[in-house]
């Protein structure tokens, strides 16, 4: 919930007192977090024997699929497999009427943002909604870089495989491991709709689509225009860290470059220190195993510190591994976390000052 993050926030004389709260250990915490670590360990190694591309982006989906109880976890794992698998066929289609023409590639990604941010407010399940809109965006913002339509084609497929295995692999292990919940089993009212009352009266959900829709783009022309697509992770954390408040989008955004930074130093001090030295997949292994406990620590606190563990896992992995081998090239941490520095300033100018929100009592939905 958006007032989550404004609610919780800590006095400025308190920080450490509330650090040490959010970081306590318990037996809940413990078990999802080994599950974490093995999800990531078994993505690793499984993406390396068979070939698999996206290393990175399945060892990270092993985070994103993670959730407090089993059913949640299944619910989540299911909705994700039908909307990527919707997502990937959509944007194949597209890209049959804008591969190669980038004056129509454009405005096909911004009107996939703006539909994908605009059903997450209005949709009672707006995760999915969301996650549908940022997977063509995202696939229409790479297909410049791809040397052929065959090639295109196939790293999408690929990229499919790879999402949906990782998830799969965590609804499994979640399944099989986690602890059934005292509070999942109580019965839930079933919503009577699948849209929020002021679905269509509220031009709030129109506003806040088009925000992020101009602040991702705006990010997306300027690292294209300049020729740096290293940085594209602005595009990902103008989409990442919307919220309905400004309050509570300016905090999300904290908890993302925090997250990224504390990620991308541990990125840069194996890169330097610890994979040089390096031959077997065992030690790799072990790197893996630490870098997931510390963020899926994180991950798996309470929602005023758990979207920081998820960066750490993402500037982590995504510095880390660039194919099916370890990365030594230091230019993916400064890039990464450049990107993100960039998003957050152009998405925190832009819900400052265009139709700005504010957090209200009532807790209003998390999109993303």
């Amino acid at each position: 919930m958006s007032a989550t993050f404004v609610e919780a926030r800590p006095s400025d004389s308190d920080w450490i007192g509330w650090l040490r709260h959010e970081l306590a250990p318990t037996r809940a915490r413990e078990i999802r977090t080994a599950i974490i670590v093995a999800g990531a360990v078994l993505c690793v190694i499984i993406s390396m024997a068979l070939q698999v591309p996206q290393l990175a982006t399945s060892a990270y989906m092993v985070f994103f699929a993670s959730k407090e109880n089993k059913l949640l976890t299944k619910n989540t794992g299911l909705g994700g497999i039908i909307v990527l698998t919707v997502g990937i066929g959509a944007t194949l289609l597209l890209y049959k009427f804008t591969y190669g023409h980038p004056e129509l590639r454009v405005p096909g990604m911004a009107i996939a943002l703006f539909l994908g941010m605009w059903l997450s407010r209005i949709l009672v399940i707006g995760q999915l909604g969301f996650l549908l809109g940022f997977v063509i965006a995202v696939s229409q913002s790479v297909g410049e870089a791809a040397p052929s339509p065959e090639y295109l084609v196939r790293q999408l497929l690929w990229l499919w495989v790879a999402l949906t295995y990782a998830i799969t692999l965590t609804v499994v292990l979640n399944v099989l491991f986690l602890p059934d919940s005292p509070k999942a089993a109580a019965p839930r009212p079933k919503p009577k709709s699948l849209f929020v009352p002021d679905a269509f009266t509220n031009p709030a959900h129109v506003h806040f689509a088009l925000k992020v829709t101009f602040a991702a783009m705006f990010c997306y022309i300027v690292y294209e225009a300049i020729d740096w697509s290293g940085i594209h992770t602005a595009f990902i954390t103008c989409t990442f860290i919307a919220l309905e408040s400004t309050e509570a989008t300016l905090y999300k955004g904290t908890l993302r470059f925090v997250g990224c930074v504390i990620g991308g130093a541990l990125a840069l001090f194996s890169i330097v220190f610890l994979m040089p030295h390096m031959e077997t997949i065992a030690s790799l292994v072990v790197l893996v195993a630490c870098a997931a406990a510390i963020a899926g620590w994180v991950a798996t606190g309470s929602e005023r510190i758990s979207y920081a563990g998820l960066q750490i896992a993402f500037a982590f992995f995504y510095s880390v591994f660039q194919g099916y081998a370890p990365d030594t090239d230091l230019d993916n941490v400064r890039n990464r976390v450049v990107g993100i520095l960039f998003g957050l300033v152009v998405t925190g100018f832009v819900f400052q000052y265009i139709w700005p929100e504010r957090a209200t009592a009532a807790g209003n939905r998390k999109i993303a």
